[in-house]
């Protein structure tokens, strides 16, 4: 596995990254595979200290960003959350990437965590996203895994752009846009 750690607006001391990087470490049972990589992006707001971790592996992207005044909290809690993302969808990853590496999950988050929704409709952040061919169920387990709301994914028979999104009542709906 690779790692990664970039900072913004901020230094780290080598000793933070080490100690970042150790607890990082502890998710590689999960991610048996040397093509995976880890990127860790720290950044500072004001007085709160801002982590981002994301794993990409065999194809899927699993993702946690907390903030908090304390670096080793935030990375904690993302750890955490990625955790959780890997609980909730252990079976389905499983079958998706015929890996046997979350077979015998144990989780390492003792405290479930409550994670508080943005309400503000403020763009500040634009992603120019390439869209690759899969199935539905596997772009709905991918934008669970991202914690997102929705998908775009191209079909892969007609290699038209689809996107699934998760509604109120905890269904998906697709949509399917044509020509």
């Amino acid at each position: 596995m690779t790692y990664n750690i970039i900072t913004k607006k901020l230094n780290l001391a080598d000793s933070s990254k080490e100690k970042i990087l150790d607890k990082v470490t502890r998710l590689d049972k999960f991610f048996n595979d040397d093509s995976t990589e880890c990127k860790i992006i720290v950044s500072e707001l004001k007085d709160d200290i801002i982590v981002e971790i994301t794993f990409r592996y065999k194809g899927f992207i699993i993702r946690a960003e907390d903030t908090n005044r304390d670096l080793l909290t935030a990375v904690d809690n993302c750890l955490a959350a990625i955790d959780r993302q890997i609980r909730k969808n252990k079976t389905k990853l499983s079958k998706r990437l015929r890996d046997s590496g979350f077979d015998k999950y144990e989780s390492i988050d003792t405290q479930p965590r409550h994670v508080e929704e943005e309400t503000e409709f403020k763009i500040i952040k634009k992603k120019i996203f390439s869209a690759k061919p899969m199935m539905v169920e596997e772009a709905i387990l991918q934008m669970n895994m991202l914690g997102h709301s929705f998908f775009i994914f191209n079909d892969p028979d007609t290699m038209s752009p689809n996107i699934v999104y998760k509604r109120k009542d905890g269904n998906y709906a697709l949509i399917e846009l044509g020509e």
